[in-house]
């Protein structure tokens, strides 16, 4: 049988509320401090990278940002995150079902202020990944707008959910990012799981300064 990432992730989204799936958190405190940093109108676009379930995005909706686009490769995710809010609400926000290892043309097309990715690039093991993975990054996000990048660091686990991950220091995503992109911060952040263990990331923000 062939492994299918889609169909992995819809069964972890089918098969597990989502206050105990191993990634959730009630609040995103780091990505809405850094995405606050960034000092965008709140109309400008921001597009979420394995935006999941996440209360990310009634988080960002609360504070005001109106053109949000939650991508995913699960739809089941985004289902659920649907269902988190009301219908009004939600019809706000461009779900998009989407996988960034193989880009549709509508992804592609997509543009943005901001480009937030809590806990996808670090499941880009292969260098066929992550290479499709900044192509569709440069394409989406505009000159001078930010990365945020969430990605287990260095003495993080090699597994999560099954499947083997990528541990980053900050160069290490600032080299991956290359020279069209500026550090403007880093953080150091343990996140607490629903089971209580405890996972190191570290935290990027960046912003493009060269379209090349």
């Amino acid at each position: 049988m062939t492994f299918s990432l889609k169909e992995h992730w819809n069964q972890k989204y089918a098969d597990t509320p989502i206050s105990q799936l191993g990634w959730y958190e009630p609040k995103s405190i780091p990505s809405l401090n850094l995405i606050e940093r960034c000092g965008i109108p709140h109309a400008s676009p921001i597009i979420d990278i394995g935006s999941g379930a996440s209360m990310l995005i009634p988080d960002l909706l609360a504070l005001g940002y109106h053109n949000i686009s939650a991508v995913d490769i699960s739809d089941v995710a985004l289902q659920k995150a649907r269902a988190l809010l009301d219908t009004k609400t939600a019809a706000r926000v461009n779900w998009m079902v989407d996988d960034i290892t193989h880009p549709s043309a509508r992804l592609q097309k997509q543009k943005a202020a901001i480009w937030h990715d809590r806990a996808v690039f670090h499941f880009l093991t292969t260098e066929q990944y992550r290479r499709s993975y900044f192509s569709t990054l440069q394409q989406v996000l505009e000159l001078r707008g930010f990365v945020i990048i969430a990605a287990f660091g260095l003495n993080g686990v090699a597994m999560c959910s099954g499947l083997p991950v990528q541990r980053y220091d900050v160069q290490g995503v600032c080299e991956f990012l290359g020279k069209g992109f500026t550090l403007i911060e880093s953080i150091d952040y343990t996140y607490q799981m629903p089971s209580g263990d405890l996972r190191p990331f570290i935290y990027v923000l960046l912003q493009k300064i060269s379209g090349a």
